[in-house]
């Protein structure tokens, strides 16, 4: 007889459990996805795993959107040796961030000014966090990302905030090197991020901090970090 499915597995793909979350997880990743559009449009720094799309979308003429994509298949990849479960929301963070920031980004203005563009970044700032919450609230499952960073967390030991702060360092060096755009908006989305996804998973999850953690303590060890992001 096999041994029976994780939990976590199961509650991740449960049609029964995913259908009412659905619409929260689609819209949080389609925001999210627009919020990167307008971080990148602002030009004035980008998250770190964004200023290593870019600079590998300005070496290969790739789209941003269609980069992030195509890296997320090889980071699900690491997953396997971490033991990470995917969940749908981990499938759908995969192609639905990368699309919308497609769409979205020839579409915005591109402003020379720095009023404007400090606007346009701080609202690519709000409109993430405000995507993260409605995300991460469906808990239908990592995004591959942070799902490499929670497995390094059960792999090796480390606290998720080490584990987080390690990979999206070496992320940005790499990115910078290739072009990426680091800046303000860098410094401004590292310490910003946090703070706004909890703000809206106050408003939007309707699970509190103590039900949280007793669920998924390293969710509730990477909200409490400051570079807090549900790609």
């Amino acid at each position: 007889m096999p041994p029976p499915l994780p939990p976590a597995l199961v509650d991740r793909w449960s049609p029964r459990k995913v259908a009412p979350r659905l619409p929260g997880l689609v819209a949080g990743l389609l925001v999210f996805g627009v919020g990167v559009a307008l971080m990148a449009a602002a030009g004035l720094g980008l998250g770190p795993w964004e200023v290593l799309h870019q600079g590998i979308s300005r070496h290969t003429g790739i789209p941003l959107g269609t980069v992030s994509i195509l890296l997320g298949f090889p980071i699900l990849l690491l997953w396997i040796p971490l033991g990470e479960y995917p969940g749908i929301g981990t499938v759908l963070n995969v192609l639905l961030i990368g699309t919308a920031t497609n769409v979205v980004l020839p579409l915005l203005p591109v402003p020379t000014d720095l009023l404007p563009q400090l606007a346009m970044m701080l609202a690519g700032v709000l409109v993430i966090g405000l995507g993260s919450g409605l995300y991460l609230g469906s808990r239908l499952g990592p995004g591959p990302r942070d799902g490499l960073m929670t497995g390094i967390h059960g792999r090796f030991g480390w606290s998720v905030r080490r584990a987080r702060t390690a990979v999206e360092v070496a992320v940005l060096v790499v990115g910078f090197l290739l072009g990426g755009t680091v800046g303000i908006g860098t410094v401004v989305f590292a310490f910003g991020i946090g703070p706004v996804v909890q703000a809206a998973l106050r408003v939007l999850d309707r699970e509190t901090p103590a039900e949280r953690a007793r669920r998924d303590p390293d969710l509730a060890e990477e909200l409490a970090g400051p570079g807090t992001v549900g790609e």
